[in-house]
């Protein structure tokens, strides 16, 4: 079983900036994705961003010019800057993999609050 674990969530005003981090852990033999979703009060759970183990990354296009997703194949773990935070930012980001442990798996963490005030 592959687990899970965001951190780094927290309150900031508009127009700051916070950083992201979650870690993979458990039986893995290869990641081929990682990637960031969000959910806000009331709405259903979006895409942000992700990358490939080659280092292809995506993003949302409300997110384009402000996140930056990175990843650390040999810790298993994925990052999400998050840079120019607007008041519509805020929702609970969820970390997500995709890979080979003793099965093809895909995982979601726990979540992390992200909340930016006006």
């Amino acid at each position: 079983q592959v687990q899970l674990v965001e951190s780094g969530g927290g309150l900031v005003q508009a127009g700051g900036s916070l950083r992201l981090s979650c870690a993979a852990s458990g039986i893995i033999f290869s990641i081929n994705v990682m990637g960031w979703y969000r959910q806000a009060p009331g709405k259903q759970r979006e895409f942000v961003a992700r990358i490939t183990s080659g280092g292809t990354t995506n993003y949302a296009d409300s997110v384009k010019g402000r996140f930056t997703i990175s990843g650390d194949n040999a810790k298993n773990t994925v990052y999400l800057q998050m840079n120019t935070l607007k008041p519509e930012d805020t929702a609970v980001y969820y970390c997500n993999a995709d890979g080979l442990s003793t099965k093809w798996f895909n995982s979601w963490g726990q979540g992390t609050q992200v909340t930016v005030s006006s």
